[in-house]
């Protein structure tokens, strides 16, 4: 009898991720593309706590999870405070070893009602890592504004019409406020760059103490544009200067990305949503595209983008 030659066992050409499919995020979720991207940077050795809000609950219907790691709800303000607790209690066990932690939250949850516990997590010195997901609004209960809302972007408690524009306050410069308190390691990122977003995980995971990653995520559904645009959205966010891509370490500027080639005006990052839709139906709106790209001038010569 011939010799049965078995063919050799072809490696997998796609691994698990630690953060799996089969959630409930909405068709082109930044924000689910984000968490993917960053658990498999931290890897498997990692304990995570997450606040209420569209992550924790498109990733957890009870019974099922798509966190393939040890993962923690916490409340709404609180899941700083919450991974402070284990980082301790690990410390005190004498089990901490290479565990990496991570806490996260949303843009309402960290910049707004959970200000205070971030703050106290960074200024304790704890070593963990903290992602917000900003999505610019509290997208779980209904496109609230948040202190990360973009200036004239419409929400359902900001509304657009004769009176307003929309959101009359700027966009928290939340990256400042987390450097502010003399951090190793602070950094803003972008699903439109994933080799970039998962280096700095592993950078902040790397270095002792508390560190901090703005994560921008858009939202298809919230800021209203179609869903397979979600990249190159974020892309263009980038590319007005709206959302600067830096790293600050114990308070300076370290690395920016600059945008020198492919600098592009903001209509062309808010043409795409209807949530800035209302500025391009009267003269009066189009004429609050000029202060908005001064927003994105300003952001471009505070760090030297071009």
């Amino acid at each position: 009898m011939a010799d049965t030659i078995r063919p050799k066992k072809e490696k997998a050409a796609v691994e698990e991720s630690l953060f799996t499919s089969g959630h409930r995020a909405c068709a082109g979720c930044g924000e689910a593309l984000g968490a993917k991207l960053v658990m498999d940077a931290a890897g498997p050795d990692t304990i995570v706590a997450t606040s209420t809000g569209c992550l924790e609950v498109f990733s957890t219907p009870y019974p099922e999870s798509a966190w393939r790691m040890p993962w923690i709800h916490s409340l709404f303000e609180n899941s700083s405070a919450v991974a402070s607790g284990v980082e301790v209690a690990l410390k005190a066990l004498g089990r901490k070893g290479n565990t990496k932690i991570i806490a996260q939250g949303g843009d309402g949850g960290t910049a707004d009602i959970g200000i205070g516990c971030l703050s106290g997590m960074l200024e304790r010195g704890h070593e963990i890592l903290y992602v917000c997901y900003d999505n610019e609004a509290y997208m779980n209960t209904g496109v609230q504004r948040s202190g990360l809302t973009p200036f004239d972007a419409h929400t359902t408690t900001s509304p657009s019409g004769k009176i307003s524009f929309g959101n009359q306050r700027p966009k928290k410069t939340l990256l400042d406020i987390a450097a502010a308190h003399n951090i190793p390691y602070a950094a803003t990122a972008s699903v439109a760059y994933p080799a970039d977003l998962q280096r700095k995980v592993k950078k902040a995971l790397a270095t002792p103490g508390p560190t901090f990653i703005h994560l921008h995520v858009p939202c298809p559904l919230g800021w209203g544009y179609k869903a397979e645009l979600t990249l190159e959205i974020a892309r263009i966010a980038i590319d007005t200067g709206l959302f600067p891509l830096v790293e600050i370490e114990w308070g300076k500027v370290t690395r920016v990305r600059k945008i020198t080639k492919d600098k592009k005006p903001v209509e062309e990052y808010l043409k795409p949503q209807s949530r800035f839709r209302h500025l391009f139906a009267s003269e009066d709106g189009k004429k609050e595209l000029a202060k908005i790209q001064a927003i994105a001038d300003a952001n471009i010569a505070k760090y030297g983008l071009v």
